[in-house]
């Protein structure tokens, strides 16, 4: 298996929403910048959207919101723990977002009156901004080409080079055949996304996750071994999506006068969805009420017609033919909802890279946008914004780096060692699929909520014994078991910084998110804080430290 090596002046490490809104900036800034992607999958139709959206799901609109108005809406769902900068900035530049989409062909919804059509979702305003574009992704894969960019398929990331504390490009590896490809790089700019497959999904399948099964917190660990700060890794989302296939439709329906039921037909939310709807739905399971349900049969033909239009083209088309499949009507049958899987993200959850309003990372060089990004709940807005914000930055930081960029032999051969070490197949009989299986099971078992000290210890623990098992037991037959090899290590790591800042927070907080039978009552007086994980100098252990609240704008 070879290594190629290739020189660029700015890498980017996802091809999703946020990786694609980078380079398209960088280029915009710097036409003749040497602009590089490393993608996972195929960057066509890569990363959380995939194909299209039926909202942008953060716009503050003049003389509708504000940007403050949309920080103190996130303040107060995100129980203090988020720094306002962030969060101001991307609402200040959500408007001038959506116009330049609708300049490159986005359609949003117009109301009669020539408004856009905007729903609730939030505690405090609407903020969410409807729009129908089933080839969203696509459109931002073909401006990226046009730019002239380098794109490479199939490489998933696997460590950061470092010089100086700075950073200076990275390491990938095929995915189909296990080549390496190292590339040096004046700044790195990671989208990445966040994880997905943390724990098991109610259906069992591996990939059959709400967010892209891609996503296995490859970003999250290599910025970990790069020293960078995460924080928020104790918050782990879960969502309550469709049964049996973890596919969105209640911002689409309820917004538009779906109603939410338990088993025993009563109402759990309706009107606009919200964070005390989503608790009351988790509640009712754990009483026994579940399959909880959406029921759209109340609806006028036409408003039926409108969610399916979004849903069977624009959000996921394969919903069309998983409703035919078991002949469910909106009409006349209700849809069931079970809860996912739960996942690491900055996107629809807390945690990931801790960042500025400057995309800036804690380590030099390095920037980050999308779910990989500590901006809670940030969504498409936050991918696209901050895409924007990282791509000004690094392209600054790039001009002003002169110095010849080095290259770190050794940890480029150390990278080599270990690769040939997990496809040495001689006295490895445990597939890697088996191994993933068991391990986000325990995960499962004792890193999410309901939380205690014995069970995220127990993980520690556990964890222990199953890096062993990686590295000396689980077979790699082909570069396709080794990415996934790479993948499970990733997985665990990211299981064991969430299990530490679990640990570190004694409290309960944000729901079902982070819940403490041991300490039980929510903390505001010692807890109103971040909680960071970093790498410990010259090991690879991670230590926990904190850090306060911006709560000052800039």
């Amino acid at each position: 298996m070879e290594t190629r090596y290739i020189n660029s002046d700015l890498l980017i490490i996802g091809g999703g929403s946020a990786g694609c809104m980078a380079a398209i900036r960088a280029h915009e800034l710097n036409p003749d910048l040497k602009i590089t992607i490393f993608e996972k999958g195929d960057f066509k139709y890569s990363g959380s959207i995939t194909r299209g959206m039926d909202a942008l799901n953060v716009v503050s609109i003049p003389g509708l919101t504000t940007p403050e108005l949309y920080v103190e809406s996130m303040i107060k769902e995100c129980q203090g723990i988020i720094d306002a900068s962030p969060s101001y900035l991307m609402a200040k530049r959500s408007y001038d977002l959506l116009k330049k989409l609708e300049k490159w062909g986005v359609y949003f919804i117009h109301e009669k009156d020539g408004s856009y059509r905007t729903l609730k979702i939030h505690t405090q305003g609407s903020f969410l901004t409807a729009m129908e574009e089933p080839d969203l992704k696509t459109m931002l894969a073909q401006k990226v080409e046009q730019a002239g960019v380098k794109v490479f398929n199939r490489i998933m990331g696997l460590e950061l080079l470092k010089e100086d504390k700075q950073v200076n490009g990275a390491v990938g590896i095929h995915t189909r055949t296990g080549h390496l490809i190292v590339c040096k790089a004046k700044a790195v700019i990671m989208t990445a996304g966040g994880l997905a497959r943390f724990t098991l999904p109610n259906s069992g399948y591996l990939y059959g996750t709400f967010d892209y099964p891609g996503n296995s917190g490859d970003g999250y660990t290599m910025a970990f071994k790069a020293g960078a700060c995460l924080t928020g890794m104790e918050h782990t989302e879960r969502g309550v999506l469709i049964k049996d296939v973890n596919i969105p439709l209640l911002a689409v329906s309820i917004t538009r006068g779906g109603k939410v039921l338990d088993a025993l037909d009563s109402v759990i939310m309706e009107e606009g969805c919200s964070i005390y709807g989503y608790e009351g739905m988790v509640l009712a399971m754990e009483k026994g009420l579940s399959p909880l349900k959406i029921r759209l049969s109340h609806l006028p033909n036409e408003k039926i017609e409108e969610i399916e239009q979004i849903l069977f083209t624009t959000e996921r088309p394969i919903q069309k033919r998983f409703f035919k499949n078991r002949n469910i009507d909106f009409r006349k049958q209700d849809i069931e909802l079970w809860t996912t899987e739960h996942q690491l993200c900055g996107g629809h959850g807390m945690s990931g890279l801790y960042i500025n309003e400057k995309a800036e990372s804690t380590v030099s060089g390095l920037y980050a946008a999308g779910d990989v990004a500590a901006v809670p709940k940030q969504h498409l807005t936050g991918a696209f914004v901050f895409g924007e914000v990282a791509a000004e930055q690094a392209v600054e930081f790039v001009k002003n780096r002169d110095k010849k960029i080095g290259l770190n032999s050794n940890q480029v051969n150390r990278i080599e060692k270990k690769r040939n070490g997990y496809f040495d197949s001689s006295g490895k009989e445990i597939l890697v699929h088996e191994l993933e299986y068991k391990v986000r099971r325990v995960i499962g078992d004792y890193v999410v909520s309901p939380k205690n000290v014995y069970k995220l210890e127990r993980w520690l623990e556990s964890s222990k014994t199953f890096k062993k098992e990686l590295s000396q037991q689980v077979l790699a037959r082909n570069g396709h078991e080794l990415s996934r090899i790479f993948e499970l290590e990733n997985i665990i790591l990211c299981a064991d910084m969430s299990a530490k800042a679990g640990l570190a927070r004694t409290e309960s907080r944000w729901g079902r998110s982070h819940a403490r039978v041991d300490f039980p009552e929510r903390d505001d007086v010692n807890w109103l804080k971040h909680v960071l994980v970093q790498k410990e100098d010259n090991s690879s252990k991670a230590i926990v430290s904190y850090r306060p609240i911006l709560n000052q704008l800039k």
